[in-house]
């Protein structure tokens, strides 16, 4: 397989971003190249087009199963895994979503809670910041939550309204008096 230059550069700049992003390079190359594949890819074709070697795909696919961003395709007559990525935009965001709150949220928001259940510990300072950063994290899980159960069009509508959102609260944290009487 032969990545185009606009291929090339934007599984470039996704390994770039992938390190940024806490994820091995290769791994991110791997995404990217499976997510402007119009077929899907074998470990075989994916290591010849990313010039790696066949353990760091094998490697990289494991790792993006695993946040349940690829699918394992079989092709008919083919003994081989073919994998590729999702085709709406959107489940791919919201499964990344639900990975990184699985994998980095959700702990923070229990040992928080733990530190809490252990009583006072003489740092009243300490103490009231965690809980603090407690009550922020639940406050964004609820939200998150919230949003998680909208259908996309829905999701997708609220979003683009945008900043028109924030002008529905006046100055005092509360909705516009018009807006809250029944009529």
């Amino acid at each position: 397989m032969r990545l185009t230059p606009l291929q090339q550069e934007f599984v470039l700049h996704f390994g770039e971003m992938g390190s940024r992003w806490g994820i091995n390079r290769t791994v991110g190359q791997i995404y990217a190249l499976l997510f402007l594949s119009s077929q899907p890819l074998n470990a075989e074709t994916i290591t010849e087009a990313l010039g790696v070697s066949r353990s760091n795909t094998s490697m990289g696919l494991k790792e993006l199963q695993s946040w349940n961003l690829v699918r394992l395709k079989h092709v008919p007559g083919d003994r081989r895994d073919y994998f590729t990525t999702p085709d709406d935009l959107w489940e791919i965001v919201r499964t990344l979503v639900a990975e990184r709150k699985k994998r980095e949220i959700d702990p923070t928001l229990s040992k928080l809670r733990e530190m809490e259940m252990q009583g006072p510990a003489g740092d009243d300072y300490a103490e009231a910041r965690i809980a603090e950063l407690r009550e922020l994290i639940e406050m964004m899980t609820g939200f998150y939550a919230e949003m998680e159960r909208l259908e996309t069009e829905r999701l997708v509508k609220l979003m683009t309204l945008g900043g028109k959102i924030a002008g529905l609260i006046d100055k005092t944290g509360g909705l516009i008096p018009s807006l809250t009487k029944r009529k």
